[in-house]
């Protein structure tokens, strides 16, 4: 039977058989699931390749999921950089300049592997675990149906085949009769067609059956897309909370370095404010809510150059809209925040972030 089938499908594809064909919208439905299949493994894998590029890692995770064994918690590639930058602390000295500054930027390194290890843990939880939900469950069941109704659909075209000769064969018996046999020849025709009708009739049944099913697991795809949007946006608020998380970090770390004795220039007011810049019971056209930049006056001395080091919009009318690698004139007056300094270039003037600078000698 099964040499029978495989025989009638081939004579399909040489267009040698009948083949019923399924409606439009079963063939729009059938299209519309092997895409979300094929975006959604493509999907998957990269995300995988995504939170852990390390192949190896990957595949001893995937071992101990089957195995149903606990994976193992893996040091982070930025908390192992900062127990490294630690560790050489300790040697270098934490009461000199470089031992001081590795300990602390080792120690913010920790918190950064510390946020990655978080992320990568929700996002397993929430992205990676539902696309891979659909692909070893949802998709194998519609595919075990589809392969189903596949075969029943080669029954169908078989049975067609069969009453279609079979009545090929009762006519042409009609219309040449062989008056030696002419009743048991008839009978036998006239049976054998009976029984393939009827044989039809099954196949035609069992084929609808199934094709409904088929039907209703296919429209079941609209909710998977559902399912999937909604872990898309957590994928998302995961991400941007890591990532601003980090960035506070690196933000903290930049005030600490500007604030230690002998520092570079780390985008610290301190290493810009000297005696000369500020002039005891002298007047400020600013205060420390307000600055009016229209009355902000370069000093006679104190100010200096700054490289920009990212490019900056202005918030508003009082800021000075930077681009990276561009060199402007900087310097500070009472009462303005650490935070800040006045930047000019051109004609133009305004606040800038002091973390968005490198202070040129």
């Amino acid at each position: 039977f099964y040499f029978f089938i495989r025989m009638y499908f081939t004579e399909e594809k040489l267009g040698q058989a009948e083949k019923t064909e399924l409606d439009a919208q079963f063939e729009n439905l059938i299209s519309r699931a092997d895409c979300t299949k094929h975006w959604t493994e493509k999907i998957y894998r990269q995300t995988e390749v995504l939170l852990q590029p390390n192949p190896s890692a990957r595949i001893e995770e995937f071992l101990f999921e089957k195995l149903d064994w606990k994976v193992p918690s893996r040091v982070t590639n930025a908390e192992l950089l900062g127990q490294y930058m630690q560790d050489a602390a300790k040697e270098f000295d934490l009461g000199m300049p470089y031992g001081n500054t590795l300990e602390k930027v080792g120690e913010c390194e920790k918190r950064l592997g510390e946020a990655e290890k978080e992320f990568l843990q929700t996002s397993a939880i929430s992205f990676l675990t539902p696309l891979r939900n659909f692909l070893e469950g949802d998709w194998r069941t519609i595919s075990k149906e589809r392969r189903l109704l596949e075969n029943l659909r080669l029954d169908l075209d078989a049975c067609k085949t069969r009453v279609k000769k079979a009545k090929v064969a009762e006519a042409k018996a009609a219309t040449a009769p062989d008056f030696q046999e002419t009743r048991p020849r008839n009978y036998v025709l006239s049976a054998s067609a009976s029984a393939a009708e009827h044989e039809l009739r099954i196949a035609q049944t069992e084929f609808d059956r199934q094709a409904e099913v088929t039907r209703l697991l296919l429209e079941g795809i609209s909710s998977t897309h559902v399912n999937h949007l909604r872990c898309l946006h957590e994928f998302v608020e995961a991400q941007a909370a890591y990532y601003k998380q980090c960035h506070l970090h690196m933000q903290e770390l930049q005030k600490e370095l500007g604030r230690l004795p002998n520092a570079f220039a780390l985008n610290s007011t301190n290493a810009i404010a000297t005696p000369s810049m500020v002039t005891e019971g002298s007047s400020s056209p600013v205060e420390t809510d307000t600055l009016k930049i229209e009355e902000v006056q370069a000093p006679a001395t104190g100010t200096r150059k700054a490289r920009v080091l990212y490019d900056y919009d202005a918030a508003d009318s009082s800021e000075l809209s930077l681009l990276a690698d561009e060199l402007i004139t900087v310097y500070t007056v009472p009462g303005m925040d650490s935070d800040w300094l006045i930047g000019e270039k051109g004609n133009h003037k305004g606040k800038v972030p002091v973390t968005y600078l490198e202070l040129l000698s």
